[in-house]
């Protein structure tokens, strides 16, 4: 329904007023699904962008809108052009998170896509420096996570799927560009890092300045987690584990969530591990997306209370 009402609004025959209400329909209804579900700590389900990084190009200053590119199977994005220099505008996720989190009395993350993501995936026409653009990114995405703590955000997540695009030559700048943004700013911070070849850049991702670090473990059976035998993740962290595959049909069991929560406390005790979805649940009907959850849920339960014991 929002995809239809994006090419509509895009058309002329809606209003973006219009739009919206039907992105804070579908928030509200994201926001008592996840209530329901028992989930601790919740989001808002980013009803209101079309894509992560697009989004963002639409709202700073400096970006024009480029051709459509594929992403990922037959999805496809407006690739950003930069044009002069990023400027944050003021606000605007964070009008998104309060709408949300007026809704609940449980904490609610602040979203934002990181610096070096939203340069990856965009051309750049007018600094011509990758370290010079990634950095002005950073500063301007630096105010809005200053915005959303401002507003009483507790928690920020920075995703960062593009890290592992070029470890070799521009992993240094990821991190600093993260330091960037989270400088000073009074919340806990987490970083999603999706699929790709995290081995390239593990451990190294343990130099990212986020409390939380999420990585999607479901789709490749828990593999990620041998990463930790060779070195073990850092003690000062928390692990965020995807638990269900957002790219198959098939509805988890209780067990097989349990089971894949057991063996990464193998590795990370309790106390910092974090019960996830993998990244993607978007590719998934609303029915599909519950049905997982609630297993993910009902699986996180079954081990909290053994490990209390």
């Amino acid at each position: 329904e929002l995809l239809a009402a994006r090419a509509a609004a895009r058309r002329g025959d809606i209003s973006s007023k219009q739009l919206d209400e039907k992105a804070r329909e579908a928030t509200a209804f994201w926001m008592r699904e996840q209530e329901k579900l028992g989930i601790d700590i919740l989001v808002d389900g980013e009803m209101y962008r079309g894509d992560m990084v697009a989004y963002f190009a639409e709202h700073f200053k400096g970006f024009k809108e480029g051709g459509l590119v594929r992403s990922y199977g037959n999805r496809y994005y407006h690739k950003p052009i930069i044009t002069s220099e990023i400027r944050w505008p003021g606000p605007f996720t964070v009008p998104w998170w309060e709408y949300a989190q007026n809704m609940t009395k449980k904490p609610v993350k602040g979203m934002l896509t990181g610096p070096y993501t939203i340069v990856e995936w965009s051309f750049d026409e007018h600094y011509g420096s990758r370290r010079d653009a990634v950095l002005a990114m950073a500063r301007a995405i630096h105010r809005e996570a200053q915005a959303l703590a401002k507003a009483g955000a507790k928690y920020i997540q920075v995703d960062e799927p593009a890290i592992h695009t070029r470890p070799e030559a521009d992993f240094d700048l990821a991190v600093e560009a993260m330091q960037v943004v989270v400088e000073g700013v009074d919340a806990e911070f987490h970083t999603h890092i999706c699929y790709g070849d995290v081995a390239k850049v593990y451990p190294g991702v343990l130099r990212l300045p986020v409390t939380q670090i999420h990585l999607a473990f479901k789709n490749t059976n828990f593999e990620l987690l041998r990463l930790f035998e060779r070195v073990p993740f850092d003690r000062t962290k928390e692990l965020g584990l995807g638990v269900i595959d957002v790219h198959n049909h098939l509805v988890e069991n209780t067990k097989e969530v349990r089971e894949g929560i057991r063996k990464a406390l193998k590795h990370v005790p309790p106390e910092r591990l974090w019960i996830e979805p993998d990244c993607g649940l978007k590719t998934r009907t609303p029915q599909e997306v519950c049905d997982k959850l609630r297993a993910m849920v009902a699986a996180r339960d079954e081990v909290r209370r053994s490990v209390r014991r």
